[in-house]
């Protein structure tokens, strides 16, 4: 789909000169700051990135094992009563994937009644049958959920994908602020927005509320990484000084009589709650992967023995799943009662074969993704696909067609955006965040804005040149102070 009949967010269908209403302020401060001030900004920022090295790795590149993502200086903007409705259905969506995984890992009722084929969940390979029968502290499973949204029109948002797992890219939404607050304190200025910053608060208070029984004390909360060769090692190293708690690696942890222990120069700490950032299989030796030196042996059982939580919970991979994704809205509906707040895009369900014929006849107009794919790999975006590629996904799928799921192409909607040649729009996506704690759902105000460079492209990914946009919040009409302090 070419960026002209997408909807624009900032200009609306009218274009530069008839801006959304709401947006006319944006659209002034385009047209008054000179393209060269712009771009000077945007370096200044994309400088700063590389000095504090927000760099991610892009597997399988020669040239650059680790570049910064590009960041682009024009913010995408929601309106108070749009980001109102959005967190509605976002809350609705994040308590029905906790209910999904504490049913499916427990009673399994939804598979008794029906709601979905039983061999989709239990012969899944990211059903985790080790952890089944175990139950998180205070029942919570998905802590952070980033789900994945696209917007087509004015009101209409489709949620594209759902990452319960180990969701990245909060690091980002952070330090895009910070670098707008500092270099555009004027947007601020013309723009009431909602803070940002105090995620790493909302985040370590979400884990000290999912602590085991910690009899009074204040729990101790670390982030488990799989150390600086990971891509989003910055991300992990960010959070946890931000939140001022220990960054950890395998080593630095051992199980003791199903309790997990820091090991300290003072001596032995006693953990309550893991942010890990590891994956499933690489989490505990004893119980996946034995090859596994990035995991912690025993961390399960103490896990099962309710003496450690485990933020997210293993076994989450289940509820990201694109072929459970399909099934989502009826997944809503059975644990809340009620229809769907945000929907999901239509999808063929490549196993069905009538499903399947369809694909096969539409490959040029269709995206078709595998089921545990991420990252934009493994991917075919038929309408820019080329005979070649559409050839060999046809091959795929007829020899796997339970891998994959389609989706119709849609026409995202676009965000004015700095290119070579001045601004254009380029197409979007976006990732809100959602914490789970014992003490309630909240939704961040804010996001990670994805943005596609290359003209007329759908592919936000970062690993395929996507770079991000700050996201701002727009708070409720009213007297009072800008939320956003602006350090001038």
């Amino acid at each position: 789909m070419g960026t002209g009949r997408a909807f624009d967010e900032i200009w609306g269908h009218g274009g530069p000169d008839k801006p959304r209403a709401e947006f006319s302020a944006l659209s002034e401060w385009i047209a008054d700051t000179p393209q060269a001030e712009l771009h000077r900004r945007q370096q200044a920022a994309e400088a700063t990135f590389r000095q504090l090295g927000i760099t991610f790795a892009v597997y399988g590149d020669s040239d650059a094992s680790e570049r910064i993502i590009p960041f682009d200086i024009v913010p995408r903007i929601f309106l108070h009563d749009e980001w109102q409705r959005l967190s509605e259905g976002l809350i609705q969506r994040v308590e029905a994937i906790n209910a999904f995984l504490e049913d499916i890992y427990g009673e399994r009722r939804i598979l008794k009644e029906g709601v979905l084929p039983a061999e989709l969940v239990l012969k899944n390979p990211q059903f985790r049958p080790e952890v089944a029968g175990i139950r998180p502290p205070h029942g919570i499973w998905a802590h952070i959920c980033g789900i994945d949204l696209v917007r087509t029109g004015p009101d209409e948002f489709w949620v594209l994908e759902d990452n319960a797992r180990t969701p990245s890219g909060v690091s980002y939404m952070l330090e895009n602020r910070e670098a707008m607050i500092r270099l555009c304190p004027e947007l601020f200025r013309s723009f009431r927005v909602a803070a940002v910053d105090s995620y790493s608060d909302m985040l370590r208070e979400t884990m000290r509320s999912v602590a085991p029984d910690t009899r009074g004390g204040v729990p101790v909360c670390v982030v488990l990484t799989p150390g600086h060769f990971n891509s989003a090692y910055y991300e992990h190293s960010f959070l946890a000084d931000t939140m001022g708690i220990e960054l950890v690696e395998a080593a630095d942890l051992v199980v003791d009589d199903d309790v997990v222990y820091m090991q300290t120069i003072a001596g032995r700490v006693k953990v309550d709650v893991i942010y890990r950032r590891i994956d499933d299989e690489f989490l505990d030796p004893l119980v996946f992967r034995p090859d596994s030196l990035l995991g912690v042996p025993g961390i399960i059982s103490a896990y099962r023995a309710g003496n450690v939580a485990l933020i997210n919970a293993p076994g989450n991979g289940i509820a990201d799943d694109k072929a459970i994704y399909s099934y989502m809205p009826d997944i809503v509906k059975f644990y809340s009662g009620s229809e769907a707040k945000l929907p999901n895009v239509e999808t063929w369900r490549c196993r069905e074969p009538e499903a399947l014929k369809y694909v096969l006849d539409h490959l040029g107009e269709v995206v078709v993704k595998l089921v545990d794919g991420s990252g934009g790999y493994g991917m075919l975006v038929g309408p820019t696909a080329s005979k070649a590629e559409i050839e060999a996904f046809r091959a795929a799928l007829k020899a796997e067609p339970h891998r994959y799921i389609a989706q119709p192409t849609l026409a995202l909607s676009t965000v004015p955006t700095m290119t070579e040649t001045g601004l254009a729009p380029r197409h979007v996506d976006f990732r809100p965040f959602v914490l789970t704690g014992s003490d309630g759902v909240r939704v961040v105000p804010g996001g990670l804005t994805r943005v596609a460079l290359k003209e007329g492209s759908l592919v936000v990914n970062s690993s395929q040149g996507g770079g991000t946009k700050d996201s701002f919040v727009l708070l409720p009409e009213g007297p009072g102070q800008n939320q956003t302090q602006v350090q001038g």
